[in-house]
């Protein structure tokens, strides 16, 4: 389990952070990222840059679409809506990865089976 920190640039890796914004577990499947969205708002307006990592993390979570959509002006109502089909455009790519992933499983033990089947002979 890791801790999404912020922390000031001049701090060592492992030294002094100001304040813990979330929490990763990549052992889970799927991982689990739990995140303070106020928090992580709030350093990223005053100039807090994420790393790639907790970026991708961020983004994962829908975060960065969000703050993007209240920059642009719009209202709490736009933006729930957006995110909702934000929510269903990401189970829908979820469902695709998979089902993706299982068939070249498939295709791979079919490979295999072949392939053992030809050295027999």
């Amino acid at each position: 389990m890791y801790q999404i920190v912020v922390a000031d640039a001049r701090s060592p890796r492992d030294g002094k952070f100001l304040e813990v914004v979330g929490h990763y577990q990549p052992t889970l499947k799927p991982h689990s990222v739990t995140i303070k969205k106020d928090r992580i708002a709030y350093w990223m307006q005053t100039g807090a840059q994420p790393t790639a990592t907790v970026n991708s993390l961020i983004r994962t979570t829908g975060l960065l679409y969000e703050l993007r959509l209240k920059s642009m002006g719009r209202s709490d109502a736009e933006i729930s809506d957006e995110m909702e089909k934000w929510q269903e455009r990401q189970l829908a790519k979820r469902k695709k990865g998979l089902l993706v992933k299982s068939r070249r499983r498939s295709a791979k033990k079919e490979a295999e089976a072949k392939a053992a089947t030809v050295g027999e002979a």
